[in-house]
């Protein structure tokens, strides 16, 4: 089906023309976003690639300005690499590698994941400066909260530390959000325990903060957040949660984006 656009309902996109109509290339999104590496696959055509690109950089600058952080802050001082249509799986659409900190997205599988395992990327880049000291065995922020690591002292990460505590916690912080008791529940309907991990409960609450904003819609950036088989099973935070999500993102990401703007 296609939108009014002319492009696939996949691919629906409604925001500022930051490409001012022009095309990109992959090596255009690696620097203007800020990232470490790049790989394009070798079975990926010239006009694929083309295409790709210029998906990737709307997506990206679309997450930026919902973050009110510089592009380049995305790459995450360009320890997150880049990589398109190689080393997928067959049927996810994007994936985050922490062993070489790639966000990987696939050249078929459709789209929609990208702000998902991008808060991946940057839940593993924020820990060691999130917490003091070193974590054994934990690499990412989400999980070493839960662990009760110890916050370095710093505005920001006192702010980050609020929005842990939003997304996990009850409002009074003292017990496990509702969000939290729904995804444990899930894991017992599907016998596994995946939707309760830590990171993944961030990724998911992350994902449909983005896809609630309505100054942007992106279907590449994200998408399924509110009428998937998950979203009805109660996998992402209620409406009222995702309003206090929303001031502890922004609590977090516009000051951040001020600091790194000086």
């Amino acid at each position: 089906m296609k939108d009014q656009t002319g492009l696939n309902r996949e691919h629906y996109r409604r925001g500022p023309d930051y490409r001012c109509g022009e095309s990109v290339g992959f090596r255009e999104v690696r620097d203007q976003f800020g990232f470490g590496g790049l790989v394009v696959g070798r079975w990926v055509t010239s006009q694929e690639s083309e295409r790709a690109a210029n998906l990737v950089f709307d997506a990206l600058a679309d997450l930026a300005f919902l973050l009110n952080v510089p592009p380049t802050t995305l790459g995450l001082r360009q320890s997150l690499n880049l990589a398109f249509g190689t080393g997928g799986q067959p049927g996810v659409q994007a994936h985050y590698a922490p062993g070489t900190r790639t966000l990987a997205l696939a050249k078929n599988a459709g789209a929609g994941a990208l702000a998902h395992e991008w808060w991946h990327g940057f839940d593993h880049y924020i820990c060691p400066h999130l917490f003091e000291g070193k974590t054994p065995g934990v690499r990412f922020a989400s999980d070493a909260w839960l662990a009760n690591s110890t916050v370095r002292p710093h505005p920001l990460n006192h702010r980050l530390e609020a929005l842990l505590a939003t997304v996990l916690l009850s409002p009074d912080g003292q017990d496990k959000s509702d969000y939290v008791r729904r995804s444990v529940a899930l894991d017992r309907q599907f016998g596994r325990r995946y939707f309760s991990l830590p990171t993944e409960m961030m990724a998911r609450a992350f994902e449909a903060w983005v896809q609630s904003r309505s100054e942007i819609k992106n279907r590449y950036l994200v998408s399924g957040t509110q009428q998937s088989e998950v979203a009805r099973l109660g996998g992402y935070p209620e409406p009222d949660h995702l309003a206090a999500i929303d001031q502890a993102i922004k609590g977090y990401f516009e000051p951040l984006g001020q600091a790194l703007s000086r």
